[in-house]
């Protein structure tokens, strides 16, 4: 330790000045303050997640996946709070974690969270995981996603039923797209896709691989008014042959009637209270106002 004394020590007079014990004493200081140095706060404690999501393959139906790991990492320069882990969404169920975490997370310190898929049906399945802490985010969310499945061949359907609405006579819906899955370990064989009549089906599906779809679009054309039901039906060598999708629709203008300042055309009328009015090369929905209306012969 250096003496007390040599710190007020004088220093000696240059070119026959005076020295001066205060400047020494300053100087010393410094030195002191200089050796010390400004301690630098810490950090606040931050979690940091090795990946945003976690995706699973096929899996058979009942059947749990083996592990796979998340690890968790404070970043900060004070310990972190875990305050809680929870799995949510539609799928929730089907996704189960463990691991090594705690409640608390020291400075600079990783644990891990291993998570497991057990599918309860076939089909895509998702939910997340969301980490509850008091780092600098407060929660961080990991995606979770993964396909139950089953062995052999599998034909999956989405949408299994749909309704056109009401649709004029002799016009043409919509068309709704509908997606053919196969989510079976072995190739989806099609024989043959058909639909009931007053209902059409275009489609792209001859084999599916394991994991691959394909799209059948359908379209409703009434032929006269009422109410129809139908189906379009796939043929294919899964155990569940065929597979149906439910279709329904109504003929008649109830319900495709054009508003005012529609343009109306055979097929198309006017709602009640507005007629047909003719205007250059088309007609528009107008309120009645004794203009002549255009026969519904016509088309514009």
């Amino acid at each position: 330790m250096t003496p007390r004394s040599a710190l007020w020590a004088k220093p000696a007079p240059q070119d026959g000045g005076v020295a001066s014990g205060r400047v020494s004493l300053t100087f010393a200081a410094l030195l002191l303050l200089s050796a010390c140095g400004t301690k630098t706060p810490p950090t606040p404690p931050n979690l940091q997640l090795s990946t945003a999501s976690l995706t699973f393959d096929l899996q058979q139906v009942g059947t749990e996946s083996t592990a796979q790991t998340e690890t968790l990492t404070n970043t900060g320069g004070l310990e972190l709070d875990i305050n809680s882990l929870a799995i949510t969404g539609d799928a929730a169920a089907d996704f189960n974690y463990g691991g090594t975490c705690g409640s608390k997370l020291g400075a600079g310190a990783s644990c891990t969270v291993n998570l497991t898929f057990a599918p309860s049906q076939i089909g895509q399945r998702t939910a997340s995981m969301t980490i509850a802490d008091n780092g600098v985010e407060v929660a961080q969310t990991l995606s979770l996603a993964g396909l139950g499945g089953t062995t052999g061949p599998n034909a999956t359907l989405s949408p299994t039923s749909w309704d056109f609405g009401s649709v004029a006579v002799g016009q043409t819906s919509g068309a709704v797209a509908i997606t053919l899955s196969n989510y079976g370990t072995a190739t989806l064989e099609i024989a043959g896709i058909s639909a009931s009549p007053t209902f059409e089906e275009t489609d792209d599906c001859t084999t599916l691989a394991s994991r691959e779809n394909c799209t059948i679009t359908a379209t409703f054309t009434p032929d006269t008014t009422g109410n129809f039901s139908g189906s379009v039906s796939i043929t294919d060598n899964s155990p569940d042959c065929p597979q149906v999708v439910t279709l329904t629709g109504v003929g008649g203008s109830s319900g495709s009637c054009q508003g005012q300042g529609e343009q109306c055309y055979p097929g198309h009328p006017c709602c009640a209270g507005l007629v047909c009015v003719p205007a250059s090369t088309r007609a528009f929905c107008e309120p009645g106002n004794g203009k002549a209306t255009v026969p519904l012969r016509e088309r514009f």
